[in-house]
């Protein structure tokens, strides 16, 4: 298996777009993009926590 070419990506772009339409992809990315964005703030939060825990055992 190898790294996909632009040939690869120009299908799986056309493919996105039949099956969800034009309409539809910004909100699909918006969506994407919110999930990403918590994601990244809770595995912050983690980490900050974590470090308060291992400040209060010394």
């Amino acid at each position: 298996m190898g790294r996909l070419g632009v040939t690869e990506i120009l299908i799986i772009i056309a493919v996105i777009l039949l099956l969800f339409g034009g309409k539809k992809i910004p909100e699909l990315m918006k969506g994407l993009g919110s999930g990403i964005k918590e994601f990244k703030n809770a595995a912050k939060d983690d980490q900050d926590t974590t470090k308060k825990e291992n400040t209060s055992k010394e």
